[in-house]
């Protein structure tokens, strides 16, 4: 190869690389603080590249559970937060860490199991009645344990079954730590019982012989919210941006988008 040629090659590889930094800083961002079930039922890999083409603003996302994504958010390590907590969220925005919360979307919590079912919860008529014979038959339950919106959830129904089962930890009930696809996982290799929602659930594939032994109850009824972070609180908050995608994801084309996702011919989520 000649002189004149490397020279050109050169050129023409700077040319290129330019180009590339000039893009990538063309693309301005913000970061979404959410919770392991939305990522894992691939609703961000489905919807977020929808956003970022029509306002080339990229979502980038940091799933963990409800619990930690509110505390990031008040350590201002993000812009908006998706989570599903009401409680939580209403003492986020109320703190003044959020400005506001909107509802955005709804599905619901099931119970997992294996499918000889030994604590019979297939026959259950509540959910307080299934946590009761899970309890009673003293089968593997295992929990998220990790303060998420899903855990909190699970906490709830065994107080609603009048136990506390967290004084049975490390026997039949197992603390896991983990967000809900890895939690997923666990229970089918230790056959246990788990609370989860339905969309991970759906997107899930080591199912094995696991399946959904009890639903239809009304306190397994699973809102989201959407609360863009306070910038006087984090200065850092990119407030446009983050509105642009609140007010989108709000609209009827946003809600139109989140309708349209589903898991063999099943939606995952119902917008508000």
């Amino acid at each position: 190869m000649n002189k004149f040629k490397i020279y050109s090659f050169v050129l023409l590889l700077l040319f290129f690389l330019l180009n590339a930094v000039k893009a990538a800083k063309s693309k301005e961002f913000i970061t979404l603080q959410s919770t392991t079930s939305t990522q894992n039922s691939g609703f961000y890999d489905y919807i977020l590249p929808i956003f970022s083409n029509i306002f080339n603003i990229e979502v980038r996302v940091v799933a963990v559970g409800t619990g930690q994504a509110i505390k990031n958010a008040q350590n201002c390590d993000g812009d908006v937060l998706i989570v599903h907590s009401i409680t939580s969220e209403k003492k986020f925005v109320e703190s003044g860490y959020g400005l506001y919360r909107k509802e955005l979307m709804y599905n619901d919590f099931i119970i997992i199991g294996p499918k000889d079912d030994p604590a019979q919860i297939r026959f259950s008529q509540s959910a307080r009645n299934a946590f009761n014979r899970i309890y009673k038959s003293a089968a593997i339950f295992a929990s998220r344990g990790d303060e998420s919106g899903t855990h909190k959830a699970e906490l709830r129904l065994w107080e609603k079954a009048n136990l506390d089962a967290r004084e049975f930890k490390g026997r039949w009930y197992r603390e896991l730590g983990l967000g809900m696809g890895a939690a997923l996982n666990v229970a089918v290799q230790m056959d246990a019982y788990v609370l989860s929602d339905r969309a991970t659930w759906l997107a899930f594939k080591n199912k094995r012989d696991h399946q959904i032994l009890f639903e239809g109850d009304q306190n397994l009824f699973n809102q989201y919210g959407i609360i863009p972070v306070n910038p006087k609180i984090c200065a850092s908050v990119k407030l446009k941006e983050t509105e642009l995608f609140i007010n989108w994801i709000l609209s009827q084309e946003g809600q139109k988008y989140i309708s349209s996702y589903t898991v063999n011919s099943q939606q995952l989520f119902f917008p508000n």
